[in-house]
């Protein structure tokens, strides 16, 4: 006959006065980690202990009971309560909810309590959160209610709302953490499950290519385009800003592209009529105008208003202010919060003043027009005062006065002696020797000043500092007032324009410095060019040489065209440039994908990640596709002060790493979840568990997976 099995008997369980409870030094956990004993109180006053906690009978050298009882697991929890007691907001002796262990060791109980449960799932949090939120409670409420920050709850809401395909993948350990968040930049799931399948077609499911991915197309906060409509009126208009609120993003992406490309068009017309008002002949509109668009143009020479009394006074005293506070703290190695704040608003305040309207010529502004765009920071560009070629008023021939003065003797008579016209004419032509003094007929004219050109070849070609500004006038006549008949040199200045635009060339550091330098030589030189050539005598001989440098700059044209090479050419191009010890990582110039990395093929790539980073760095990314090939040499490569070829200025050194020095970068796959320890979403599991996490960063989510 079969013996029945014998039956499991529980641990009795019952209420013994907190007064009567002791903490145990049989408890396995030393270190603490995890909810703050304070917020642990704050819990179990708001929902009361949800756990019970076990407990062994303190005995005495008889092994008789005390009447005390021990605490092997649960010392939180005891903390807690000791807490509320101290507090007064519980009284000593109240009852706490108790399991009694009899049997086996302390420790065994302590070690069991802390790894054998399950952990919850972080996903189990999310929806958790989720929860709460469809049953009323707000962000901030979820936020106090779990003691975590507002920004955690809008994290694991956004983790929440990701497609239930995806999340179902993520809980059966098909994806990881790093990639789900990934997935939230994106809400639309039909996107989000797009790309999931295309990723799982290939090799690499990295987090950074699944964010370009669900922004593809999309246009960055930090776009001058976002910048000039501004994001509010962009959101306003119905449009959709995506955010990754597990890194930083840059203000997010504006998802649609048209909708911000017509609010940018409405803005520039708005804005344009205004400036169309004051008179222009023409008004050219565009977000981007290419680098060099005003070459050929002459540009008007306005006058800037004066400052009034008033504006002047103010001035007089916001520099009186400027020059006392640089001269009190000029010995301070760091100056005063305060005081560089109010030095930054004296200097702007400067600046605003000095920064006057200029006013044009009414006759030539009717000749002429503006060009509006959009800056590199996102505001207004206003080009005023330039005229084309075809608007230009038609040039008189030159007329020598002597010959003009005989030519109107000649029509007067016509007017009285029509007949004799023609005799009359050519009598002129050849005077006789009893007819007065005559004009020099147009043959020795011709001859006497070919003498006086090579006397003045032979006389220039002996004062060299003479030359140097004939040379300085006649360039400074090209390049600023774009007439070429107020010099007797043959010499002529031409700037090409640039066919095949860089990206954001014409918004860069380098453009900006090249105008600025031109405009302040324009507001140097006098406004007619007849009065050049007193104002060059009158220059010193450093303004003279930076003036001819900035003139013979525009004229450097070192572009590679396809269909016009000029080997030679290029080659004085790298003489020159070594001659002036180009630097263009100094200039501003760096491998990305846009400006080099995503337009060659990935040899290339590879090339450019082993001479700048070395050769074991190129074997870490040589299996993936190209794109993502570009990211990953793309952060390589920052800083690295690599250059291609064609920018590299003979005699600097290229930036190499050894092998074995190799620093061990852009290695990198997906991180995998760490062990999970015990969640924090639950009140309940973190009083029984001294070690949780329950508040992650707010930005780095990977401690989730360790709650």
């Amino acid at each position: 006959m079969a013996t029945a099995a014998k039956k499991i008997t529980l641990s009795s369980s019952r209420d013994i006065p907190f007064n009567q409870l002791v903490i145990s030094q049989a408890n396995v956990r030393r270190i603490k980690a995890g909810v703050s004993i304070e917020e642990l109180a704050e819990d179990i006053a708001r929902r009361t202990l949800l756990q019970s906690i076990t407990v062994r009978p303190v005995r005495d050298a008889d092994g008789n009971e005390t009447g005390m009882f021990e605490i092997p697991a649960g010392g939180p929890r005891y903390r807690a309560l000791e807490l509320l007691v101290k507090q007064k907001r519980l009284a000593k002796n109240a009852p706490v909810p108790c399991v009694i262990r009899e049997s086996g060791m302390a420790e065994e109980d302590s070690l069991a309590e802390n790894i054998q449960r399950a952990p919850l799932h972080p996903l189990d949090q999310f929806r958790a959160f989720l929860t709460f939120r469809e049953k009323g409670m707000s962000e901030e409420e979820i936020a106090a209610n779990q003691f975590v920050s507002v920004s955690v709850v809008k994290q694991r809401l956004r983790l929440a709302s990701v497609s239930p395909k995806l999340l179902d993948i993520y809980a059966a350990d098909g994806m990881t953490l790093d990639q789900l968040m990934a997935f939230t930049v994106n809400g639309d799931h039909e996107r989000q499950e797009q790309v999931f399948e295309r990723l799982a077609q290939g090799y690499s499911k990295e987090p950074h290519l699944i964010r370009r991915m669900l922004t593809e197309g999309a246009v960055r906060a930090a776009d001058k385009r976002a910048q000039f409509v501004g994001l509010e009126a962009y959101a306003e208009a119905g449009g959709v800003i995506m955010h990754d609120l597990f890194q930083g993003d840059d203000g997010g992406w504006l998802q649609d592209v048209v909708l911000l490309d017509m609010l940018v068009a409405e803005k520039l017309r708005e804005l344009s009529e205004a400036i169309s008002a004051e008179g222009w002949k023409w008004i050219d509109v565009a977000p981007d105008f290419p680098y060099g668009h005003t070459y050929g143009l002459r540009h008007l020479r306005g006058e800037q208003l004066p400052l009034t009394e008033e504006e002047q006074a103010t001035r007089d005293a916001l520099q009186a202010e400027l020059d006392g506070l640089e001269e009190t703290y000029a010995d301070a190695e760091e100056l005063p919060e305060e005081v560089d704040e109010r030095l930054g608003e004296i200097e702007t305040a400067i600046s605003a003043l000095d920064d006057r309207p200029t006013v044009f010529d009414p006759e030539e502004i009717g000749r002429a027009g503006a060009f509006v765009s959009i800056d590199g920071l996102g505001n207004l560009r206003v080009e005023r005062g330039y005229v084309r070629p075809e608007d230009e008023r038609p040039i008189e021939p030159e007329v020598d006065p002597e010959i003009e003065d005989g030519v109107s003797a000649v029509a007067a008579r016509a007017e009285h002696e029509d007949e004799h016209l023609t005799a009359d004419i050519e009598t002129t032509a050849d005077p006789e020797e009893d007819d007065g003094l005559k004009p020099i007929p147009d043959r020795l004219m011709t001859e006497l000043t070919a003498h006086r050109t090579l006397a003045l070849r032979h006389a220039l070609g002996e004062r060299p500092d003479v030359a140097f500004l004939a040379a300085l006038h006649a360039l400074t006549l090209r390049a600023f007032y774009h007439y070429g008949s107020d010099t007797c040199l043959e010499f002529d200045l031409k700037s090409v324009s640039f066919g095949a635009q860089a990206p954001g060339l014409n918004d860069s550091s380098l453009a900006s410095a090249v105008d600025g330098r031109h405009q302040a030589w324009v507001a140097a030189l006098p406004k007619e060019p007849g009065e050049l050539w007193e104002a060059l005598q009158a220059f010193d001989g450093d303004s003279r040489y930076a003036l001819f440098a900035h003139c013979v700059s525009l004229s450097v044209n070192a572009i590679y065209e396809a269909y016009n090479r000029r080997p030679r050419a290029l080659a004085h191009a790298d003489q020159l440039a070594q001659a002036v010890d180009r630097d263009m990582v100094a200039a501003g110039w760096e491998p990305t994908i846009d400006t080099y990395l995503g337009r060659v093929t990935k040899a290339r790539i590879l090339a450019s990640v082993r001479e700048a980073k070395g050769t074991r760095a190129g074997d870490r990314i040589e299996h993936l596709k190209k794109g993502d090939m570009a990211e990953k040499a793309q952060e390589l490569l920052a800083g690295s002060g690599w250059l291609p070829e064609p920018l590299r200025t003979p005699g600097h050194p290229v930036t190499e790493v050894d092998d074995a020095s190799a620093v061990e970068t852009g290695q990198s796959g997906d991180r995998e979840v760490e062990d999970a320890a015990e969640d924090g979403g639950e009140t309940a599991m973190a009083e029984s568990e001294p070690g949780i996490e329950d508040e992650p960063a707010e930005i780095d989510m990977h401690v989730i997976a360790a709650e």
